[in-house]
């Protein structure tokens, strides 16, 4: 069957969020480009736009329950009923054990855990009922651990079990769910760990490239092109896997 064209990617308004939410309207999706600041989802929207594309900048909340159901509602009510989810709304809160706060442990553990949790919940009533869907959540090669995110990094590998969980639930509703494990990804995130390193960002991106096989570091389109790939009618023998996308066999 040819699958429903609507899909909601999280954390759209820039980055990974936003080059996947570009590449999904070029496969000729309805994207719902959602984000905490839904003002900041408008150059991605306009950008969908002038292409040829049809999006909808929507706020979201993903760690609060209502937002979370409202958003997806109003998805549903403005595009049609949402059939593809990017789970990629995230957060750092970086910092070593001893000094890392509860605020810093609960914030990364709302927003990446709690926040798939309730967007998937929220979308998979209207996958099942099509009988079609695709979910992807956004994992990360620090889900093996890394210094300094032990919060970043349990909520991760978190997200992997919660991948492998979803599509022995919902697979045979004819829903996948997969996980895409980014490595070392220029983004506005990475030149935060950049700061947090004290060192400057293409220093950072220099050292990166050296240990990476590929001799690069990746961009928001290499890992927008697997989730296009995730997001495919095609697609559905593939389901519960973490496909790591780091220039290497790990991160």
């Amino acid at each position: 069957m040819n699958s429903p064209r609507v899909a909601i990617v999280t954390g759209a308004a820039r980055g990974i969020g936003a080059a996947v939410a570009e590449r999904l309207a070029t496969d000729g999706f309805a994207v719902a480009v959602a984000d905490l600041d839904q003002r900041a989802c408008a150059e991605v929207v306009a950008r969908i736009k002038s292409a040829g594309g049809h999006a909808l900048a929507v706020q979201i909340d993903v760690s609060d329950e209502d937002s979370a159901a409202r958003g997806t509602a109003l998805v549903a009510e403005r595009l049609g009923p949402p059939t593809v989810l990017v789970n990629n709304a995230g957060v750092l809160r970086d910092n070593l054990l001893f000094r890392m706060t509860n605020a810093e442990w609960s914030t990364v553990m709302d927003v990446h855990l709690r926040g798939s949790f309730l967007m998937s919940r929220a979308a998979q009533a209207h996958m099942t009922k099509a009988g079609f869907g695709r979910i992807v959540n956004l994992s990360s090669t620090s889900a093996l651990g890394n210094r300094g995110q032990a919060n970043y990094a349990a909520a991760k590998a978190g997200l992997q079990g919660f991948t492998k969980s979803l599509a022995i639930e919902l697979g045979k509703f004819g829903i996948t769910t997969n996980a895409i494990a980014p490595g070392f990804i220029a983004t506005d995130m990475t030149r935060a760990t950049a700061e947090r390193m004290g060192v400057s960002f293409d220093e950072l991106v220099e050292h990166g490239a050296k240990e990476i096989p590929a001799g690069r570091v990746g961009t928001p389109a290499d890992i927008a092109a697997v989730a296009s790939f995730l997001a495919r009618a095609d697609a559905g023998f593939v389901n519960g896997q973490v496909i790591y996308v780091a220039g290497g066999p790990k991160g």
